[in-house]
């Protein structure tokens, strides 16, 4: 199986809008910020995650975050978003990742296999620790991040919170 972690290019937009499609506008806390039914508007969200990786134009509110595809087997199969460092808010809920599979790849493995890449994604930008926070009733996730040695170390109003120290 051929595993690749990977930024966007404007030429695999097609098949990146018919996964965001598929997955919806997002569960379980996670936003999808690449829905759209719109192809044009797609390709303006494309344009700005680009910035947004970059920490151009960002709202006060926002930190930068790369957005990361996993293909398996040439086949887009999730992504997942990487936030360069903590705000206030992300502290409380969003932590450093998020990531989602699309509904059709679900339940083969695909979960720990996008989390172990971005873990590594993170320990290249020199990430020591990196926070996850998941809902407490989504074990589907818990599983992924506490398969990816995350530790619990706070569970409060139903948002579990998880360390995961990489190897930088």
């Amino acid at each position: 199986m051929e595993v690749i972690l990977k930024e966007l290019l404007i030429k695999e937009a097609k098949e990146i809008h018919d996964m965001a499609l598929e997955i919806g506008p997002g569960e379980n806390g996670f936003v999808n910020s690449l829905y759209t039914t719109s192809e044009d508007m797609f390709s303006e969200k494309i344009l700005r995650c680009h910035d947004m990786a970059r920490g151009i134009n960002l709202e006060s509110y926002l930190v930068p975050q790369t957005i990361y595809w996993l293909y398996i087997d040439g086949y887009p199969s999730g992504y997942g978003k990487l936030r360069h460092y903590l705000n206030d808010k992300l502290l409380e809920r969003g932590g450093h990742i998020g990531y989602v599979i699309r509904p059709s790849c679900r339940n083969k493995g695909y979960g720990i296999l996008i989390l172990r890449e971005l873990l590594s994604k993170a320990s290249e930008m020199k990430i020591e620790n990196v926070l996850l926070t998941c809902d407490e009733v989504n074990m589907p996730s818990r599983k992924i991040i506490e398969a990816n040695s995350g530790v619990l170390t706070e569970l409060s109003e139903g948002v579990c919170k998880y360390w995961i120290k990489t190897t930088v």
